[in-house]
């Protein structure tokens, strides 16, 4: 399984997926806010939404895996 993880420090700040969602390579699948600015993070690789690894709301580091894709 790949997982997409956050480029940046910051705090998730909406998913644009759900689990079961199918996703391509360069897709947004979330935001993250940091410093006021609002940075969309986009999937690898392609495949299915398995898994949404934190909460929004919630503070996460860079590299820290987001979402689990199967």
């Amino acid at each position: 399984m790949a997982t997409v993880d956050a480029h940046i420090t910051g705090t998730v700040w909406t998913y644009e997926v759900k689990v079961g969602d199918q996703v391509g390579e360069g897709d947004t699948v979330a935001i993250l806010e940091s410093m006021k600015m609002e940075m969309p993070v986009e999937a690898e690789v392609g495949g299915v939404v398995a898994e949404l690894l934190c909460a929004e709301g919630q503070a996460v580091s860079e590299g820290e895996p987001l979402v689990r894709l199967a």
